[in-house]
């Protein structure tokens, strides 16, 4: 996308990273989960409080207004405060969130693989996630090479091995 810029995400986009969990959390148009009701929530809460920490990292999508219009970041989580995509301790969890108008226009795999060459770049061997099988995003991560590595009633565990990512 020409008209998309992608830059770093810092510690003044931690209400951003809470809309585009918000963002995420409310990919089907039934599911309408308020700001209040993400962050109430531990299992996802955890994905932004306190952002941003000495191991988090992050980009924004900006539009050509400097307008942020999506996410992706990552972040450590233990086996004592897991994940939904949690896989060990050692690899960070992925989410990604886009603002429903800029959804189908390549934002997504934009923030994707700009996320997955920035882990490489700081030496993570892997990423991992969870996405909902029903989700379209579920196709892109699969698209990008992300395999499943444990699956649940609705969604699956998905991981990225980062070498196995071509420069």
């Amino acid at each position: 996308m020409t008209d998309l810029g992608i830059r770093a995400a810092t510690p003044a986009d931690s209400e951003f990273l809470v809309d585009m969990l918000v963002e995420a959390v409310n990919w089907m148009p039934e599911r309408n989960w308020s700001r209040e009701q993400v962050l109430a929530n531990p299992a996802l809460a955890h994905y932004v409080t306190g952002w941003m920490q000495p191991d988090d990292f992050g980009l924004v999508a900006v539009d050509p207004g400097d307008r942020p219009v999506g996410a992706a970041w990552f972040r450590y989580l233990t086996a004592a405060d897991p994940g939904y995509g949690y896989v060990s301790d050692d690899v960070p969890e992925l989410t990604i969130g886009v603002v429903e108008t800029w959804r189908g226009r390549g934002v997504g795999r934009a923030l994707l693989r700009a996320v997955l060459d920035a882990a490489r770049e700081r030496g993570i061997p892997a990423v991992s996630l969870s996405v909902e099988r029903a989700n379209f995003a579920a196709r892109l991560y699969a698209a990008e090479g992300f395999r499943t590595v444990e699956s649940f009633e609705d969604a699956d565990t998905m991981r990225f091995d980062i070498a196995s990512r071509a420069q």
